[in-house]
């Protein structure tokens, strides 16, 4: 049995997956040795030893996940530990928090850091697919179907864009109603769900006001409006995005060359988080730019086919979810760096310096590869494994359409 799990596991999915870390790697450490040296006075190898230190963490995490039945996470006691521990980081944040790139996000352990937020979108992830799975037979009456795993969900983004960070309060919004869109309910319910979140978003907007002091300081608001005319702003709000374009423009289809960035030297400030691509497509040209979007699509393709593929509602949710969280997160990204959306400071999935996001990335990886497994188990082996009796209870419900 054990050769036949192995034999069910996609490895073009794993390959995929530790392609995009490595690359990340060696671009982290391109983009960021003259910011360490320049900046913090550091080795040039600073953010890459640092990074390098997540990624084994990460692909220690991931290899644990990957072998335990995803169907473990619906457990009740697991799931209220997940809910309540999510809420207790993000509260500590108000009192123990550290205050980073304007927000106040994170933690610091053990004299590392840590982004709260980050590991709260799998979680969130992880509720809503349990709870909705357990409320399929009402799942189209909002009041008590899609309604209150929402309300749940809402609290956790006002407590993160509250601290603020839009970028990732957005992004548990944006993962959330996905998964909400995919649970499987009909094309009626799923247009008053639509309507409802627009009316509580007008609603909720004054409250905002309250934290005015810092979500609508000068800098954010720069932020906001700088996109529209960078090159008007290019002395202020729209440097970052000018030297974004320079940097994207230079590159052609070859680029300049592995190392040998201008615009990373001193020019774009955030080189190695937000704006790596930029460097991507200055050092390596339009293959590189091609190389790290295909390896992305592919990882987001698989997960929503896993998804269609996935035979119970909460794996194919789990699936939804992680799939959707790096495709809205890439999204919002490379909207930022080319000016098509306000710059946010959401990192780009894999490649991007970001111990936090890199490690949660891993983790959430480690459960798509395990219902991977199980999907291809079930079509490859299904007679023996109802003989078998493989420990996973594997509920026999209709696919989620989306």
């Amino acid at each position: 049995m054990i050769k036949k799990i192995l034999k069910s596991y996609d490895y073009s999915l794993i390959l995929a997956i530790f392609l995009l870390c490595g690359f990340g790697l060696v671009m982290v450490y391109s983009s960021s040795s003259v910011t360490a040296v320049s900046r913090y006075g550091q080795d040039p190898s600073f953010f890459f030893q640092r990074q390098l230190q997540w990624f084994l963490i990460g692909s220690a995490a991931f290899l644990f996940v990957m072998v335990i039945p995803y169907r473990a996470y619906i457990n009740n006691k697991f799931l209220k530990l997940a809910v309540l521990g999510s809420f207790c980081l993000l509260v500590s944040l108000f009192v123990f928090g550290h205050m980073a790139g304007g927000a106040n996000s994170w933690l610091k352990l053990f004299g590392a850091s840590m982004q709260p937020g980050e590991y709260v979108k799998l979680s969130v992830i992880l509720y809503l697919a349990a709870v909705y799975e357990k409320k399929q037979s009402y799942i189209n009456k909002l009041g008590v179907g899609l309604l209150p795993p929402l309300v749940f969900t809402f609290l956790i983004c006002l407590l993160v864009a509250v601290q603020p960070d839009f970028g990732t309060a957005a992004i548990i919004g944006m993962i959330s109603l996905a998964v909400a869109a995919c649970s499987g309910m009909n094309g009626k319910s799923l247009m008053k769900l639509i309507l409802l979140v627009i009316i509580g978003f007008v609603i909720i907007s004054p409250l905002l006001f309250i934290f005015s002091d810092s979500i609508f300081s000068p800098y954010r608001m720069s932020r906001l409006t700088g996109f529209t005319d960078p090159f008007e702003t290019e002395g202020s709000s729209g440097y970052q995005l000018v030297n974004s374009y320079y940097a994207i423009g230079s590159g052609g289809l070859t680029g300049v060359g592995l190392g040998e960035s201008v615009q990373k030297a001193g020019y774009l400030p955030e080189s190695h988080t937000d704006f790596i691509m930029a460097i991507i497509s200055e050092e390596l040209g339009i293959f590189g730019v091609v190389f790290t979007l295909s390896l992305l699509g592919f990882i987001i393709f698989k997960g929503f086919y896993i998804s269609r593929k996935c035979e119970d509602v909460f794996g194919s949710l789990l699936a939804v979810g992680i799939s959707s969280m790096i495709a809205i997160q890439a999204g919002i990204n490379l909207g930022g760096l080319t000016g098509l959306i306000p710059i946010t400071g959401v990192t780009l999935p894999f490649i991007s310096y970001g111990g936090s996001s890199l490690s949660l990335l891993l983790i959430s990886m480690g459960v798509l590869v395990n219902i991977s497994m199980f999907v291809n188990y079930r079509e490859t082996y299904n007679k023996e494994m109802n003989e078998e009796h493989i420990p996973v209870k594997a509920i026999k419900q209709k696919p989620v359409s989306y």
